[in-house]
């Protein structure tokens, strides 16, 4: 009989993992403008925020996105920044320093009722962590102004985000519930067709979805298998580490295979698609 999935426990264990791994996810992406979030700039451009805007960023993370909003909109804006990682909020809050236009707490973007009405909301890279998405986006709505945009960023899906699938479809070869079962599909809504339709199926309106393909190199094969094995959280490594070594070996080489059409002069360069969807209410 298939295990019923559990949403509860499915959100405590993602925060856990957050809680976990938002110091070393700041160090290597967010804090350094790398890879994915070479789109923040993207997203504020699409979204159209200017000066004096009210912004509400969803599954801010460590505040990459937020911190930037808060320079765009300038002292008569505000910005607010929301995350279940309670990890992640203090990091945000601690890089923002002591910016009088932006705050931070921690929430569930799923059962979130603010008083307050946004010109715009954002969302990068947490709105397929959510198991209820449609719930999330419905909820969202509630919380902008008349005419308001909401701007939402993705990973594409899994063939466009190498970084991800190289090690992945190695892994899973070895270990099949290496991501456990029931666990939503991440890259979902990595593709223009179902980006769409979740934001038309939730009431949005004036839909538009631009892609880019932007580019990450971990350096060496070596550097990229070191950092994976250094940077996985703990239920993923428990897993790792429960396998003969020899095992552990032949996934490093099927993973060195997979990552070869990428190497150029000896360093991994990997394509990153992200795509960003923009509508109103």
């Amino acid at each position: 009989m298939k295990k019923k999935f559990d949403e509860n426990s499915y959100k405590k264990r993602l925060i856990a993992i957050w809680d976990e791994v938002a110091p070393r996810y700041h160090k290597r992406f967010a804090g350094k403008d790398a890879g994915p979030f070479k789109a923040s700039a993207k997203l504020i451009d699409l979204a159209k925020i200017k000066r004096g805007d009210s912004v509400l960023d969803i599954a801010c993370g460590t505040g990459a996105l937020t911190k930037k909003i808060s320079k765009k909109i300038g002292s008569k804006g505000f910005v607010v920044g929301t995350d279940a990682s309670q990890n992640a909020i203090k990091i945000a809050k601690k890089w923002s320093g002591s910016n009088k236009n932006v705050d931070f707490f921690v929430g569930d973007a799923e059962k979130l009722f603010l008083d307050e009405k946004f010109d715009v909301i954002t969302c990068q890279y947490g709105i397929f962590f959510f198991p209820n998405a449609p719930t999330v986006l419905k909820n969202l709505r509630k919380h902008l102004k008349k005419n308001g945009t909401i701007a939402i960023c993705v990973h594409g899906d899994k063939d466009t985000v190498p970084f991800f699938s190289v090690i992945l479809d190695a892994v899973t070869k070895f270990i099949p519930d290496y991501v456990p079962p029931g666990t939503p599909n991440f890259d979902r809504y990595g593709n223009k067709k179902a980006l769409q339709k979740l934001a038309k199926n939730t009431g949005f309106n004036s839909i538009k979805v631009c892609e880019f393909v932007f580019s990450y190199s971990p350096g060496t094969f070596s550097d990229y298998w070191e950092n994976y094995l250094k940077y996985v959280a703990k239920p993923i490594r428990k897993k790792l580490d429960s396998l003969p070594k020899t095992k552990l070996k032949e996934i490093r080489e099927i993973a060195k295979k997979n990552s070869m059409p990428f190497i150029k002069k000896g360093k991994i360069v990997f394509p990153w698609k992200i795509l960003i969807l923009t509508a109103k209410v």
